[in-house]
């Protein structure tokens, strides 16, 4: 060809020359972006004018229909398309949707990230980190994290089994989701449903502010607390260190999934809801001094044996700690512990120090004496006040009433 060109465009500048000259100058190069209107649509192949300099075709893999753009072309559409071949077998261009259609859907993801837009995305597999989900004409990934509260997997313990065969029996479902991270270089494209979730609920959680008292029930119990759904489709969680004031192993000692409850909102963070159900009841510490004073002996129930101590219950309110150096005259070692002491046993222990603020109450193993003898301790002991010198008594008032002058 290129010889017959050269010899035509010899005779003296004549017009098929000109025109020849014409077509091989606008002939598009392998990877340039062609725009051309659909001539034909037929037994799975599509054709397009390409600028009136040929017909250029896409097929097979190259018609790239997982994109929405590219899933229902009609003839006399205009589109786009890259040059993969300039002649192929039957002297045709040949064309691919894949390339300019996969660039154009990552434009589209960065547009639908920084507009916070809503889409569809399917569920195609899943793993223990998260869920593959088909969306538009690529192929992203939510980690577990993202996923909205109805959704999310709550297993005890965190098993990551557990969680997957969670994740699994949503392979298949569509959902809504925004994207939140786009990287077309490493092709990553992380998604969210808990995003959704949150721009549902600012127009309802305007509704609240904290210090409220709501009604809910208990939908969910995990080790480190409680989910209380309440109001219209929200859910808070009520920390275990915010269900009851006396210490608790797990929420499930004190609350059951479906129990009607009321807790006080005591933070607000964008989606996240907190609760308590404790600061809604009369904090016991406040009166501990009315019940306990530093010297007195008391009965305790073991509650718990940990490395560094007991945990005493003193009653249904008030625990306290038996630190290790408190329990024998003698070094222990946290063998010792377990080996003497066993949860549910009574000891008696002598009060060391209470702090109310704190809510904390120091105990140590109890002294040998009997109820009895602690009596008459005390009672010896109010004799001597009862019997001091008139005197020493006349001093002490005159010391208060300078005291209060």
């Amino acid at each position: 060809m290129s010889n017959e060109h050269d010899t035509i465009e010899g005779k003296n500048g004549s017009p098929f020359g000109d025109l020849i000259k014409k077509f091989f100058t606008k002939v598009p190069n392998i990877g340039d972006t062609v725009v051309g209107k659909v001539i034909a649509v037929e037994n799975g192949e599509i054709r397009i004018d390409v600028e009136g300099l040929t017909t250029g075709v896409i097929r097979g893999p190259e018609l790239f229909s997982e994109s929405k753009e590219f899933s229902d072309i009609a003839l006399g559409d205009e589109v786009e398309a890259t040059v993969i071949d300039q002649e192929n077998e039957d002297g045709e261009m040949e064309l691919s949707f894949r390339i300019a259609g996969h660039e154009r859907v990552w434009d589209r993801m960065r547009q639908y990230m920084t507009d916070h837009i809503t889409l569809k995305g399917k569920i195609i597999q899943a793993n223990k980190g998260g869920l593959m989900m088909k969306v538009d004409a690529l192929t992203g990934f939510m980690p577990v994290s993202q996923l909205s509260p109805e959704n999310y997997p709550r297993v005890p313990g965190g098993d990551k089994n557990k969680i997957l065969e969670h994740l699994k029996i949503m392979i298949g479902k569509e959902i809504d989701v925004q994207i939140i991270d786009v990287n077309q270089k490493e092709e990553k494209l992380i998604v969210s449903e808990k995003a959704v979730w949150e721009d549902d609920q600012k127009s309802v959680l305007e509704s609240y502010k904290i210090g409220d008292v709501v009604k809910g029930e208990i939908s969910a119990l995990t080790s480190f607390g409680a989910f209380m759904k309440f109001g219209e489709g929200l859910e808070g969680l009520i920390h275990i260190s915010e269900i009851a004031w006396q210490r608790i192993d797990h929420p499930r000692d004190v609350l059951k999934i479906g129990q009607s409850v009321e807790a006080q909102i005591i933070d607000l963070n964008k989606s996240k809801i907190y609760l308590s159900i404790k600061r809604l009841m009369e904090d016991p510490w406040k009166r501990v001094k009315e019940k306990y004073a530093v010297g007195t002996v008391v009965e305790g129930q073991i509650h718990k044996v940990e490395p560094f101590g007991l945990m005493i219950r003193l009653d249904e309110d008030i625990h306290g700690l038996a630190h290790i150096s408190e329990l024998s005259p003698k070094p222990m070692t946290e063998k010792d512990i377990k080996e003497k002491f066993v949860v549910g046993d009574t000891h008696r222990f002598e009060i060391i120090t209470i702090e109310p603020a704190e809510h904390r109450l120091g105990l140590k193993l109890g002294d040998g004496s009997s109820p009895k003898k602690q009596k008459a301790a005390e009672s010896e002991a109010a004799a001597k006040e009862d019997s001091a010198p008139a005197q020493d008594v006349s001093q002490e008032l005159e010391s208060k009433d300078e005291q209060v002058v």
